[in-house]
């Protein structure tokens, strides 16, 4: 599991209460179910009319890549273009069949190699890995615009909500000593909708551009291992190539692994 993003999450909303409690608020006030159900069924009934539902059952799967920790495998992919470069420099491009059986190797590389040992052009393989490569973004992105979507209905909701307080309470004006806390009440459904969405939807959205950031950037570093197997480039020229991609930090641990 991901500590970062089960901490942000934590942290963001108890920091929240504490500040509210710290100011003398109860919990009571906090809780409304009025406005549980504006906002959140609100939020829930806008994305649902937004997209389609092919695209929504996705939300599980994006949800739970936010939690799941995702080390980058370039250190691990400039080891292992290089290891293949050596073994077609010594036994030639047909070798390759043997890296195709091995269920460690990422799909998208096998489909590369197998095209380099079949003897595609290799302007024909760029065009067809890179078509994948879109693929892979467009999909990826369906989760990210469902929560950025979350997060544009959520507070209009919260405000919607807080109209149809106020409007409940200017309606009864018999008791005026009631006027402040029913006025309070109506204000929480935009506490929800202001909160959830820049709490937790917005910055879900924002962790899935991330992740899909580095899924395009790993993608990138086998096209280019690929087509530099092709073409032959020794293993040596292979690792200066593909340690350009690696993060500034990381760079000097990924040529320790490498020697």
């Amino acid at each position: 599991m991901d500590i970062g993003s089960l901490l942000g999450i934590i942290v963001g909303f108890g920091m929240l209460l504490l500040a509210f409690f710290e100011e003398g608020g109860s919990p009571g006030a906090l809780l409304s179910v009025t406005s549980i159900m504006i906002v959140f069924g609100g939020t829930i009934g806008a994305v649902v009319l937004s997209f389609p539902v092919k695209t929504l059952k996705k939300v599980p799967d994006s949800f739970k890549k936010v939690f799941i920790t995702k080390k980058s495998s370039i250190p691990d992919l400039i080891i292992y273009f290089k290891e293949v470069s050596t073994l077609t420099r010594r036994n030639g491009l047909l070798s390759l069949e043997g890296e195709l059986g091995k269920e460690e190797v990422d799909q998208f590389i096998k489909d590369g190699l197998q095209m380099v040992a079949d003897g595609f052009e290799p302007d024909l393989i760029k065009d067809i890995l890179e078509t994948k490569i879109q693929g892979m973004i467009d999909k990826n992105k369906e989760g990210i615009h469902i929560f950025d979507a979350a997060g544009g209905f959520s507070p209009t909701m919260g405000i919607i909500g807080t109209v149809m307080g106020l409007v409940n309470v200017l309606s009864n004006l018999a008791d005026p000593e009631s006027l402040g806390p029913k006025i309070a009440t109506a204000f929480i459904a935009t506490l929800y909708g202001v909160a959830f969405a820049n709490l937790l939807w917005l910055p879900i959205g924002s962790r899935l551009k991330a992740l899909n950031e580095q899924d395009v950037l790993e993608k990138e570093v086998m096209l280019q291992g690929i087509l530099m197997i092709q073409n032959g480039v020794n293993p040596n020229s292979i690792v200066a190539k593909l340690s350009s991609f690696v993060e500034e930090g990381m760079e000097d641990e990924s040529k320790k692994e490498v020697e």
